[in-house]
């Protein structure tokens, strides 16, 4: 079969290969699943830089997240067991671990689904309590973390501004819903949050930036507000002011999402459930801005790492773009 390896370290349109390799064999309580379309994510790129919290031995594959169809027949939504991850035509996955893809998506929407969307919901609501009526605010509304957050905000009844870089990013931003939309290369963000929310600020804040982006959140953080720290894909980890917390009584809540397959899976399947539900009523639907053929892979994976993507990128069989 075919599969994109990397070798060593790197960047990934440089160190990705598309190779011809053996079919990965299933383990003890695995199954080998046939590839139909796998979604693009920012850890994949850390997984090529060695910088994701898991680094699988070399050579691997990446893809952290796909959409499938077992020998048996099923569509199912997987995690590749690494080190045979998702840009390939065949992985294994934990049997256990299988969820339903859900009818009312394709095999593109569907392989995007899963990671960004369980952590959009455990983040706002597992972790931040998002009530209906609070203001929520996320950064990167137009990428594909971000886009999640934005609809599973309004489906909670949230007003929701989102942030983005640049009037392309604002439009997409605007089609998904957001009540307000603010660029931050052009606009001041603690200004206009300030006064969309009559001075009050963000009641909850969904942030998989980092940086500058926290700092810039904090400072209109609602009283009893939530920072709900997701990721760093600006590269740069901030540091709490732990006596600003203090004086302005807000929390900073760490989402790890992927601790909930061990520590707690029945409500990582108790989540799908209700994903699939919001589904089927068109209240969430993964914004899929790209399909690309497998052999596109690298090029795709590398655009996501610089930040120049909006929506999911997702990686289809030979022949199976449109």
């Amino acid at each position: 079969m075919q599969a994109w390896r990397v070798h060593r370290n790197g960047e990934p349109s440089e160190v990705m290969r598309l190779e011809e390799t053996d079919r990965p064999t299933p383990g003890d309580g695995q199954v080998l699943i046939e590839v139909l379309a796998a979604n693009i994510n920012f850890p994949d790129a850390l997984l090529c830089r060695g910088q994701y919290q898991v680094r699988p031995p070399l050579p691997f594959t990446p893809g952290v997240e796909i959409c499938g169809r077992t020998a048996d027949g099923r569509r199912v939504l997987a995690t590749p067991a690494l080190p045979n991850g998702g840009f390939a035509e065949y992985v294994v996955a934990d049997e256990a671990a299988l969820l339903p893809a859900p009818d009312a998506l394709d095999d593109a929407e569907a392989a995007a689904l899963h990671i960004g969307y369980q952590t959009g919901w455990f983040g706002l609501h597992r972790r931040a309590h998002l009530q209906a009526g609070e203001t929520l605010l996320v950064h990167a509304a137009a990428g594909g973390v971000g886009s999640a957050a934005v609809q599973l905000g309004k489906a909670a009844g949230a007003t929701v501004i989102g942030v983005v870089g640049g009037s392309e990013k604002a439009k997409i931003a605007t089609e998904l819903g957001c009540d307000l939309v603010i660029d931050r290369r052009s606009e001041d963000i603690v200004a206009a949050v300030k006064e969309a929310t009559g001075g009050r600020g963000a009641d909850v804040v969904y942030d998989p930036v980092g940086g500058e982006a926290y700092a810039t959140s904090v400072k209109c953080i609602a009283f009893e507000g939530r920072v709900v720290v997701v990721g760093f894909a600006s590269g740069a980890i901030p540091t709490p002011a732990l006596n600003h917390a203090l004086v302005k009584n807000y929390s900073i809540l760490g989402l790890h999402w992927g601790l909930y397959n061990t520590k707690d899976p029945a409500a990582v399947r108790a989540c799908h459930d209700e994903l699939t539900r919001l589904a089927a009523q068109g209240v969430i639907k993964p914004l899929i801005s790209e399909r690309v053929e497998l052999a596109g892979a690298a090029v795709a994976v590398q655009r996501v790492a610089d930040g120049m993507s909006t929506g999911r990128i997702v990686v289809l069989p030979s022949g199976a773009a449109r």
